[in-house]
């Protein structure tokens, strides 16, 4: 059966060896959702970032994981225990939290709301969004907004930009004397670029696909960068102390062999990688290299409990401000619902009047006194619009029935005469 669900896997259910393998690249983001439509969802937006790959639909959620889990050549149980599955109000207090930052690794971190809504953009180019998750998401995009208004549950963060400079201090602590090379040049390597070039290193260089891409970022940064192609990093990556990659490449571009020749260029002097990529953009046996300290985001954790204690007292208010909103879009949904049954009673309340109302013309011509036209009109409207509940009423002994209707026209029950008396 089809409702509102969500089916993702986040930084708290499965390491990043698994996130990576179900991620979905944004260069097939759009095609994954348009076969997702296609196959098994009315409704659908992926949104896929490091620390988590969720699924908001319109659909039936174990249909959705099958189809997840053949998109990526995967068995189901292998990907089973990793997920978790909201029903309709859970993914509304779910989507609200994240927008919010309340389920980041980082808590209360504000990146995750663009990528919220550039899934949503991605999904609405492939005309995946309906009535469900339209409303779904403008909501939440306001409560978002809303909450960071009137909450601190942003304030004393630690970005994970921010903790890429400090978990690169703990192997070289004065970065003034380092050279860093950026691999990629999207939102997240553009933060890690500014805190990096606040350090002042001894030269700064961003790699990347797009080269204009690389050029524009160097030119923002307030040090003198250097901008190159990935292609180029095989001549290149042997100069540098500290590397952060961070692109959407489907495969990792920096492998074991790569780093062994380049160690051996720096004559062991040690290097500090960090892959910020999921899937990851450098292979895991390159941290089996003497000299090498690999990082990945799943590493970060432990850097980012600077302010953590602040933020959760934050947190709690904000907790409570997403439980009073998803109580409010529960009863506006359960209000849509009735909508259709609202507009059904009106249309026959309508049709009932413009049926006796031509009667009662029709008497008028043939010479029908007004007064008495009046009186006719209105007693076949008050007979047509009190016949069903009159005959409902007279079938059976239903309580349910009986306390509705006597709800709806303010009825109270009359007297019985020995009643009377006592009163």
């Amino acid at each position: 059966m089809m409702r509102l669900a969500t089916i993702g896997l986040n930084h708290h259910t499965a390491p990043v060896a698994i996130r990576e393998r179900l991620a979905f690249a944004a260069a097939t983001l759009s095609d994954a959702v348009r076969d997702l439509l296609q196959t098994v969802a009315a409704e659908a937006v992926i949104l896929s970032t490091c620390n988590r790959t969720e699924i908001y639909c319109v659909a039936d959620a174990e249909d959705v994981i099958d189809w997840w889990a053949n998109y990526h050549q995967m068995n189901v149980d292998e990907i089973r225990p990793y997920l978790y599955t909201h029903g309709c109000s859970e993914t509304i207090h779910h989507a609200y939290r994240v927008a919010c930052g309340l389920d980041s690794m980082v808590l209360g971190e504000p990146q995750i709301l663009g990528q919220m809504k550039e899934a949503v953009r991605i999904a609405t180019e492939q005309r995946a969004l309906g009535t469900w998750l339209n409303a779904l998401f403008q909501r939440t995009f306001a409560v978002a907004k809303e909450i960071r208004s009137h909450t601190c549950v942003g304030d004393n963060t630690v970005s994970m930009a921010s903790a890429s400079v400090k978990m690169a201090e703990t192997v070289f602590p004065d970065l003034h004397q380092t050279r860093v090379l950026l691999v990629g040049a999207g939102e997240m390597n553009e933060l890690v670029a500014t805190y990096f070039a606040a350090k002042k290193p001894l030269a700064m260089t961003i790699a990347n696909r797009s080269l204009p891409r690389a050029q524009a970022l160097c030119d923002s940064l307030i040090v003198s960068a250097t901008a190159c192609s990935i292609n180029d990093l095989p001549k290149i990556i042997h100069q540098y102390d500290v590397i952060v990659s961070c692109t959407a490449a489907p495969m990792p571009i920096i492998g074991k062999r790569l780093m062994e020749q380049a160690m051996v260029q720096r004559a062991g002097k040690p290097i500090f990688m960090l892959d910020l990529a999921v899937p990851r953009d450098i292979e895991s046996q390159v941290n089996e290299i003497n000299g090498i300290y690999l990082k990945t985001v799943d590493d970060i954790d432990s850097v980012v409990a600077t302010g953590k204690e602040a933020r959760r007292v934050a947190a709690a208010a904000a907790e409570q401000m997403v439980a009073s909103k998803v109580a409010e879009f529960v009863a506006w949904q359960k209000q849509r619902q009735r909508v259709p049954l609202i507009c059904a009673l009106r249309d026959e309340g309508e049709r009932a009047r413009q049926q006796v109302l031509n009667n009662v013309i029709k008497q008028l011509e043939k010479g029908l006194s007004p007064q008495e036209a009046l009186e006719r009109l209105s007693v076949q409207l008050t007979n047509k619009l009190l016949h069903a509940p009159t005959r409902l009423l007279n079938k059976g002994n239903d309580e349910t029935l009986t306390a509705a209707v006597s709800q709806i026209y303010r009825l109270q029950p009359p007297q019985h005469e020995n009643e009377r008396r006592l009163a």
